[in-house]
């Protein structure tokens, strides 16, 4: 688990092609500046760590580009504390940039083998999230609702309900809706059944699957 110059010089290349592709947020870019993306990733990949590109993990799916993880964590708009649910963990990368923004994180995963090694890769590292939970993200997590915001980290082909009743008024939900390709979504809830919606554009994701544990 070695973090060296050579890593810390890559992410600031990094950080700049974020940053030239429209990412404003100095708290997310420092974060992405901060955590060493090469140690979520199996070592085959390695020469790719620092490149604005998403990869294959374990169990079929990705981690995502670099830039969709500041894209959303952005529009999150994520203050010191807040508690968000992340609905898939995945490599745990999304889980820790939203740490290193000093959020309370709730994450779940339905991937069993990723859960298990996520749940084992992140505290080493130093990132606690409050909750890690093997589940079905599709039902959020209503015994700790509500939210100040909830992110999805794969392609939904709805938006489930229970996401929604679970964010606080003034909260904010990012999610990628589509099938084959996703249009990043953001919902801000104005009071108990409005729901401001804005759209930001295409993205491709892994599919978000319901009941597959």
């Amino acid at each position: 688990m070695k973090d060296t110059f050579k890593h810390k010089g890559l992410r600031q290349q990094l950080v700049n092609i974020v940053k030239a592709k429209g990412i404003k947020d100095e708290r997310v870019l420092k974060a992405i500046g901060r955590i060493p993306r090469h140690l979520f990733m199996d070592s085959g990949f390695l020469d790719h760590a620092y490149q604005d590109k998403a990869f294959p993990i374990a169990a079929d799916q990705t981690i995502s580009q670099p830039y969709t993880v500041a894209f959303q964590t952005e529009l999150l708009e994520v203050e010191k504390e807040h508690k968000i649910l992340e609905i898939g963990t995945g490599s745990g990368y999304q889980t820790a940039v939203l740490c290193e923004l000093g959020a309370k994180v709730f994450s779940i995963e339905r991937q069993l083998e990723l859960f298990k090694k996520t749940s084992k890769f992140l505290p080493k590292l130093g990132y606690r999230a409050k909750k890690l939970i093997f589940g079905d993200g599709y039902k959020g997590l209503p015994e700790e609702a509500p939210f100040d915001s909830i992110i999805v980290t794969a392609g939904a082909p709805f938006v489930p309900k229970p996401l929604l009743n679970q964010l606080k008024i003034g909260g904010r939900l990012v999610i990628p809706v589509g099938e084959a390709i996703q249009i990043m979504t953001l919902y801000v809830r104005k009071d108990k059944k409005e729901f401001e919606q804005h759209e930001f554009g295409e993205f491709r994701f892994v599919p978000l699957l319901e009941d597959k544990n």
